[in-house]
């Protein structure tokens, strides 16, 4: 009789625990052999994130695009109305993360993330339908709700593939989507605009029909192309399943102890991630990326177009920003890894963004367009270089797989409602100047830069303390004992 799904991950994963074959294997590659297998997993799994991970900060996005291209007279809108628009996204999109992420851990990711985006494909092609605001409102709140689960589901699945300071080397691949999104989007919307006219809808509503479509068309096969996990891996040999659930169950920062991906989520998880007020200093530093992403996301191409250029130009100079930003964020998030060291990058991201938010304070709007352009390289390139190792800081230091689960969802529940700040802050009535969203930017991104260093303090001081502990304190626990602690196992070390 054929092992059920749940059966077959408990076999595995027992033969990885207590088979002493098992614990021999895991010595028997060396670093070309685990560099070989890990690639097995990289072509199986980065690239399907990354392609996801660009349809939906597009689709999420692609209002600025279509706003330029004449949604906002089409539909009759006035700047409030286009605020409330951008702003309804984030409500659903906040409140559902942490329940998406139970879901996910209930059932599997190859079947809750594809479901996840062939959703929002469907409602993202019925918003270029939409006549009036009170259409576009809804049609956004339903959009923040079918994306709400794929961004910390995402994240969150890395983690079981990949060691502390691996994962965020494959997870900026995925977001480059995002940076990248910025640029696809400008040429996508620059080419679909000519459409005006086309059965009677604006170029701004094919923006929306036909990313939609090309959305749920891409959702299909990823039913089957999206690995679950390493003990349910089609592509890995037995042995080399049993190798990676080893490796990440021996990974506690101190060589000494274990910790599992293998734990049934249940609400003492829940509760014990909701509970570490750690993830709330973390909120604020992903408040200094997401307010100023999202303003730059719905603003930037009106921003260029009141320097002086045509619409469809403002559409294409947003493409070599976001180009940059992708580089910059590549960079740093490879170099944190090499160094393993989080807490560096996401100062060094949060100082060169305040520098370019200090400039576009200071520069002459419209005069000198070619200097306002320029800063705009530098804001938007210290704004993606931080969210991935302020994600993967948090993701590195939590444990068992439910908790981790839960309180990156939590993370990045609570960061993105910075999107609602974010939607508000560029005030047309204060059009170049933009005194507002410019100032607020940079206010939150010294409150990120302090949050940092308290974060990095407080995990210091904990590892100092878990280094001063008798032996014997440590012999008190037993194994099970000691995976059911996770990261406030006395072995666990936070990475700073």
């Amino acid at each position: 009789m054929q092992k059920s799904h749940e059966e077959h991950i408990e076999s595995v994963e027992a033969q990885a625990t207590a088979d002493p074959r098992a614990t021999d294997t895991s010595q028997q590659y060396d670093e070309a052999e685990t560099r070989r297998i890990l690639r097995k997993v990289d072509i199986r799994l980065v690239p399907a994130l990354t392609v996801m991970y660009l349809l939906a900060f597009i689709d999420r996005s692609n209002i600025g695009n279509a706003k330029v291209a004449g949604m906002n007279q089409d539909l009759g809108l006035t700047g409030a109305q286009y605020n409330i628009a951008l702003t309804v996204f984030f409500i659903p999109y906040a409140l559902f993360e942490v329940p998406c992420n139970v879901i996910l851990k209930l059932t599997k990711p190859s079947l809750w993330l594809p479901s996840i985006v062939l959703t929002w494909g469907v409602v993202l092609t019925c918003m270029g339908l939409v006549k009036n605001f009170e259409g576009l409102v809804v049609a956004r709140f339903f959009l923040g709700v079918a994306e709400a689960g794929f961004f910390p589901g995402a994240t969150y699945l890395l983690t079981i593939w990949y060691k502390r300071y691996e994962v965020q080397t494959r997870m900026i691949i995925f977001f480059a989507g995002a940076s990248l999104s910025g640029a696809f989007s400008g040429l996508l919307a620059f080419a679909i605009q000519h459409m005006d006219g086309v059965a009677g809808l604006g170029g701004w509503a094919w923006i929306f029909i036909l990313e939609g479509i090309a959305t749920v068309f891409v959702a299909l096969p990823l039913y089957w192309l999206l690995p679950d996990s390493p003990a349910t891996a089609s592509f890995l040999t037995e042995e080399e399943k049993r190798f990676l659930i080893l490796r990440l169950e021996n990974e506690t920062g101190s060589s000494r102890g274990r910790v599992t991906n293998d734990d049934k989520i249940s609400g003492r998880h829940v509760l014990d991630a909701l509970k570490d007020w750690r993830i709330y200093i973390a909120v604020i530093i992903y408040w200094g990326n997401s307010i100023g992403v999202y303003a730059f996301a719905f603003t930037i191409p009106t921003v260029i177009r009141e320097l002086g250029y045509s619409a469809a130009n403002a559409q294409l100079l947003t493409i070599p920003i976001y180009v940059c930003a992708m580089i910059c964020a590549t960079v740093a998030s490879i170099a944190s890894d090499r160094q393993q060291n989080r807490s560096s990058y996401i100062i060094g991201g949060c100082a060169a963004a305040s520098l370019g938010f200090i400039a576009l304070l200071a520069s002459p709007k419209p005069e000198l367009p070619g200097l306002t352009y320029g800063f705009i390289f530098l804001a938007a390139s210290g704004l993606y270089s931080f969210i991935v190792p302020t994600i993967c800081w948090i993701g590195n230091n939590m444990a068992p797989s439910s908790k981790r689960a839960v309180g990156m969802a939590a993370l990045i529940s609570g960061g993105n409602l910075g999107g609602i700040i974010g939607s508000n802050i560029f005030l047309e009535n204060e059009q170049p100047r933009y005194w507002t969203g410019y100032g607020f930017c940079l206010g939150i991104l010294v409150c990120s830069i302090i949050s940092t260093l308290v974060l990095r303090w407080a995990y210091h001081r904990e590892n100092i303390e878990r280094d001063n502990m008798s032996e014997e304190s440590r012999a008190a626990v037993s194994e099970r004992e000691l995976m059911e602690l996770g990261d406030r196992s006395p072995y666990f070390r936070y990475v700073l």
